[in-house]
């Protein structure tokens, strides 16, 4: 089989998560909720995580931060002393800032405006302009993430009350986000004008809560209200919960990629279950490449549902060939100089009896460097399989996403740079097949117009390129002198 080039030999096959954020205003163990809220949302990020809470209004907040996953970061004595009620929380994977507990939100500040916290999912395409502009006029940051940008915004006093500076911030910032923001007297939801990253308002008790998935509401008995519609800040104090709406408009830009993978099955987006649209996936690519088989065999978690689609449409029998091991930990040693493909088979391992002497198609949600699902093929041609199809539920991945999910640079995705016979070779398929971006769309019963595609078609709803030349030319300019086309290439890297 041929090689690729180095850039592709990664363990990190799948496309990162990003963040989950959630909170609650108004329940006496509101940090308590949060952290179960924290456990729903964990599928969003194992990189860090953190909870802050207060108590009556004007009192001081409490914070608790760490790496690591949820169960691991708090305990019944953490817990205990973030009494209040009111919290929000946040779970981490780093897009944008280093991987260290100095960039675990949720983020806190004391400033002339009061106490602030900020909790982020998402990603700002201008981050780095703004940065450079704060710093220029005396801002100090404590941390390397984007979401810190927001604070610093928020504090400065010259745009009258609390709510206009907040107003006045979000009219900076451009790009991905969903926020919740805790302030002295008031829970705050913040969805960006395009939509990309989900947020949802609940109720339990006479509480509100906001959460980046509604699978959350359903482990604390909360009820689901509706979504924090593109571009609407939502205000919870004692007076209830009120609406603002921002005056930047923007076009409808879901990332779409949350029905594919990110959401967990049990969460309803847009009024559809997530389980229900991959099953439609799965139903979707078995009609557009079909191929004669004997088992449908899914890759574990995502690929499980589409893979039931496609063997009820195509009317093969479905095999639950790999077994995913879910008790991989962060520290895990990796011994690969002793055992072969560690990377792969301390996580799925393969039942050989299910798929010996036979033809398999195997479904997954998503092919990024194409590493992992190569060494798939083998496993199974060592396995006895006769033939190995692979079927993806989403189309080819071939440009980088700005918003907030980690995938890699063009170059690294191999739908980018190979063809659709070289990547087939290069896995060592007998066939390969993508759903097309319509059969995708169609599956979600949503028009085309409500999605972010850009991953799949390029098709950035948010321009980049401008904050670029503007960052590039502040530099040249503070530096007075020309900057090096390495220097430039760097710098573009960093925004990019």
């Amino acid at each position: 089989m041929p090689s690729l080039p180095d850039s592709f030999q990664s363990t990190h096959e799948r496309p990162k998560h990003y963040c989950g954020v959630f909170g609650v205003y108004g329940h006496p163990d509101a940090a308590v909720l949060t952290y179960y809220g924290l456990y729903a949302l964990q599928h969003r990020g194992q990189e860090s995580s953190g909870i802050v809470a207060a108590e009556g209004d004007g009192q001081v907040f409490k914070r608790h931060t760490g790496m690591g996953l949820v169960s691991q970061v708090f305990h019944d004595s953490t817990l205990k002393a973030l009494k209040g009620d009111r919290a929000i929380g946040h779970v981490r994977y780093s897009t944008t800032g280093s991987s260290s507990v100095k960039n675990a939100q949720p983020l806190l500040v004391d400033c002339s405006r009061g106490q602030i916290a900020i909790a982020h999912n998402g990603n700002l395409v201008n981050a780095n302009i703004l940065r450079d502009e704060l710093e220029a006029y005396g801002s100090i940051f404590q941390t390397t993430v984007d979401s810190e940008i927001i604070l610093h915004l928020m504090a400065q006093p010259k745009h009258g009350d609390h709510e206009n500076n907040l107003l006045h911030a979000l009219g900076r910032i451009r790009g991905a986000y969903s926020l919740a923001i805790m302030g002295e007297n008031e829970l705050i939801g913040v969805r960006d004008p395009h939509g990309f990253r989900p947020l949802s308002i609940g109720k339990l008790d006479g509480a509100w809560v906001l959460s980046s998935e509604t699978c959350a509401f359903d482990l604390i008995h909360a009820e689901f209200v509706r979504d924090v519609e593109p571009g609407e800040i939502v205000i919870m104090n004692k007076d209830g919960m009120r609406s603002v709406k921002m005056d930047t408009p923007g076009r409808s830009s879901l990332c779409i990629f949350e029905y594919v993978y990110f959401a967990r099955p049990d969460s309803c987006l847009e009024e559809r279950t997530v389980a229900h649209v991959r099953m439609e996936l799965g139903r979707q690519l078995a009609r557009e490449h079909p191929v004669q088989a004997d088992v449908v065999v899914p890759v574990p978690d995502s690929g499980n549902y589409g893979a039931l689609g496609y063997s009820e449409e195509a009317k093969i029998p479905i095999e639950f060939a790999f077994v995913r091991n879910h008790y991989i930990g962060r520290t895990f040693l990796q011994p690969t100089q002793l055992i072969r493909d560690f990377n792969v088979r301390v996580k799925l391992n393969l039942i050989e009896k299910a798929v010996k002497g036979k033809r398999v198609i195997v479904v997954d949600d998503s092919i990024v460097r194409g590493t992992t699902a190569r060494t798939r093929v083998i496993n199974l041609r060592e396995a006895g399989a006769k033939e190995v199809h692979i079927r993806v539920t989403c189309p080819p991945h071939r440009f980088p996403c700005h918003y907030g999910i980690d995938f890699p640079t063009s170059k690294e995705l191999i739908a980018n740079t190979h063809s659709m016979e070289d990547i087939k070779s290069y896995l060592g398929a007998d066939s390969i097949g993508y759903l097309s971006l319509d059969g995708l769309v169609k599956a979600t019963r949503h028009p085309a117009s409500k999605f972010c595609t850009a991953c799949y078609t390029g098709d950035y709803p948010v321009s980049f390129q401008d904050d670029l030349d503007k960052f590039i030319m502040e530099k040249r300019r503070t530096q007075r002198h020309s900057l090096s086309e390495d220097v430039v290439e760097d710098l573009q890297q960093k925004l990019l």
